[in-house]
């Protein structure tokens, strides 16, 4: 069940308490909201500052319902009897909200950071307690500054869970996240090959995530992964921080094992152990990489004393969120039920790790033959640029070229400036078309899939390959769920 309180989540007496600020007069608020496209009426809107000014919103968001404003001057727009939270800084404030947020509940509290996988995890997460409680987990990649007090104010009092993600983009950023959160639980997923731009190297990259380990609240759990050449590093900073360390990964020593993977057209099926107890468990969705996740997410909720066999149950019934791995079945002709492509829609992110985990979930899903054009259904990417990899972007695109599941895909397309040293390194029958931006590929995509084709679209999110996903959805429609074996 999703965490839910009767009563209201903030009152005007608790809020100005927990912020140091002052009310203009009494309210009380059902839930916290930074955006008036989003806010829901009797919601706490909070004027926070970044693109745009967020107090030239407060108006529209006392029209829309909103039950109070935080803010740090009156608009002009504003008529001062309104109900506002008057605070000396706006993100200050949230971060205070935040925290007494977090004092207040006696909630167990999971903090999920790591350089690929986060939301997936977070959300595998969800779904694994939610029928053993009360949870109450981060919005969509609400992982930053802001995104995490937000989570946290947004945090009713009654919820048996709470799941935090933490991300960053230089260094110096998970730690001050980590000690707000105070969890219980902090798993890292995997050290990976992002953010080079910013940190330089992988063992810089491994320190910060390790930083979330700073803020695990007395005899707290480190779940992280056994198997990189960076687990010596994020080992010490579990000891450091005195907290009990779990490791999972597919290495003899890991305590939470992964030994054999089973991929199918519309699922995953993994076998291990958790020390001496045999695991099987089953994902509703292609890739290995889900099922060595899965595998740190059941360390989780082990160190949680929750129930490991009804969190296995719940995952059968998990699929990854849209952007995220999310695979879906296109009819291509109302008429011919048979005329699909399968869409592999992985468009939110990406770095070298991450991109390989695709390939290969790419490489091992089987198109089908003698429905289109073509006597034989085809593996198809369209690869867009991965950002802030610093000066060895070219070469680490390149490389890609040499991924062993590329010997398996038909034809690459390629999205962006960084793209085109994969696309030069290609072998000329794998070299599909090369754009410089996503929007000239998405006009094109109606040219380069047929029925039988099993396509995968991944990039960072800056290299905007969701238009990509958005033109090939257009060029068909979902088959009900029935039919695509989701359950």
């Amino acid at each position: 069940m999703t965490a839910a309180g009767c009563g209201p989540l903030w009152t005007a007496a608790d809020a100005a308490a927990a912020t140091g600020g002052e009310v203009t007069k009494n309210w009380a608020a059902t839930g916290v909201s930074i955006d008036t496209r989003t806010l829901r009426p009797g919601d706490l809107f909070v004027a926070l500052s970044a693109a745009r000014d967020g107090h030239d919103f407060v108006a529209d968001a006392l029209r829309r319902g909103a039950a109070a404003a935080m803010v740090s001057r009156v608009p002009e727009d504003v008529p001062s009897e309104a109900p506002l939270l008057m605070v000396g800084d706006v993100m200050e404030g949230l971060a205070a909200l935040g925290r007494a947020g977090r004092a207040r509940v006696a909630a167990q509290v999971v903090a999920v950071t790591g350089s690929v996988g986060k939301t997936s995890t977070k959300e595998m997460l969800r779904a694994m307690l939610e029928g053993q409680g009360r949870v109450h987990a981060a919005e969509a990649s609400y992982n930053n500054h802001w995104g995490v007090p937000l989570t946290l104010a947004r945090l009713p009092q009654a919820a048996d869970f709470a799941i935090v993600e933490i991300g960053m983009n230089h260094a110096g950023e998970i730690a001050p996240l980590a000690r707000l959160a105070r969890p219980h639980v902090a798993m890292i997923t995997t050290v990976a090959a992002a953010h080079l731009e910013a940190l330089g190297t992988l063992e810089a990259i491994a320190v910060e995530k390790a930083s979330i380990f700073e803020g695990l609240e007395p005899g707290g759990v480190a779940v992280l992964p056994g198997d990189l050449a960076v687990t010596p590093i994020l080992r010490g900073a579990a000891q450091a921080a005195g907290a009990r360390d779990v490791s999972f990964g597919e290495g003899c020593g890991n305590h939470h094992r992964l030994e054999t993977v089973t991929l199918s057209r519309d699922s995953t099926v993994a076998q291990g152990r958790a020390w001496r107890t045999p695991l099987l468990y089953k994902i509703a969705t292609p890739g290995r990489h889900f099922a060595l996740n899965a595998m740190g997410a059941l360390a989780v909720v082990d160190a949680l004393g929750a129930d490991r066999a009804r969190a296995i149950l719940a995952l059968g019934r998990w699929t990854p969120p849209g952007g995220r791995g999310l695979r879906e079945t296109l009819a291509l002709d109302v008429v011919e039920e048979r005329a699909t492509i399968d869409l592999l829609d992985d468009a939110f992110n990406a770095n070298p790790a991450s991109m390989a985990a695709a390939l290969d979930t790419l490489g091992a899903c089987e198109p089908q033959d003698g429905l289109g054009r073509f006597s034989r259904g085809r593996r198809i990417a369209v690869l867009g640029d991965m950002l802030e990899l610093g000066p060895e972007e070219a070469r680490l695109h390149e490389d890609l070229a040499r991924h062993p599941a590329m010997a398996r895909i038909a034809r690459v397309h390629c999205v962006g400036p960084r793209m085109r040293a994969l696309h030069a390194a290609l072998p000329e029958e794998r070299r599909g078309r090369w754009t410089e931006d996503a929007e000239a590929l998405a006009r094109q995509v109606h040219q380069l899939l047929d029925a039988g084709d099993v396509v995968l679209v991944k990039g960072s999110k800056g290299s905007r390959v969701s238009l990509v996903v958005d033109a090939i959805r257009k060029l068909g429609h979902p088959l009900p769920d029935d039919r695509t074996g989701a359950s």
